[in-house]
């Protein structure tokens, strides 16, 4: 009776052991699937006097699992902060907002220049002067938040000479 009942409890504790050493289940992609930002040489270009918008340009990488949105922003020289898109249409420039941001692929990046895509600082409170540093923050849909500062540039640059990264997890 007692080889009986020992060797049912070690039988348990046995199975109870096995139970707790199995391999969770694992989560649906998406449960799992994150995006990780790095903002390569973020700048703008300085404005002039009364000049009521400016553009923002860098590289944003994703080397997570999931693609994300950058959806807009926020800075304390403008009011706004919009993604926009730039392209040329029978020889006029057309400029327009995307609405529902732009997407940064799954181990991609994506740039930001003059004539294309863009951040679009909108309703400036000041103007942005050559050699100034401005902070701003981008939205991305999944990711939260990510905080950056752009360097600001003479007008007319088209990519300035900048050998600044950050990289990073979103606030947010």
């Amino acid at each position: 009776m007692i080889r009986t009942t020992l060797a049912a409890a070690l039988l348990g504790s046995t199975l109870l052991l096995a139970a707790c050493n199995e391999a969770p289940e694992a989560p649906a992609a998406t449960e799992t699937a994150a995006s990780f930002i790095a903002v390569t040489e973020p700048w703008s270009r300085e404005t002039a006097e009364g000049q009521n918008a400016g553009g923002a340009f860098m590289t944003i990488a994703n080397t997570g699992t999931a693609a994300d949105r950058l959806t807009g922003g926020s800075t304390p020289v403008a009011g706004r902060v919009e993604i926009h898109t730039m392209s040329m249409d029978g020889g006029v420039m057309r400029m327009r907002q995307l609405a529902d941001g732009l997407e940064i692929p799954a181990g991609g990046e994506v740039t930001l220049k003059p004539g294309s895509y863009h951040v679009m600082l909108m309703d400036l409170k000041q103007p942005l002067k050559a050699g100034d540093k401005v902070p701003l923050t981008l939205t991305f849909k999944g990711a939260g938040t990510f905080e950056t500062d752009l360097v600001v540039t003479p007008a007319g640059t088209m990519a300035p000479e900048m050998k600044h990264r950050e990289e990073g997890r979103p606030h947010g």
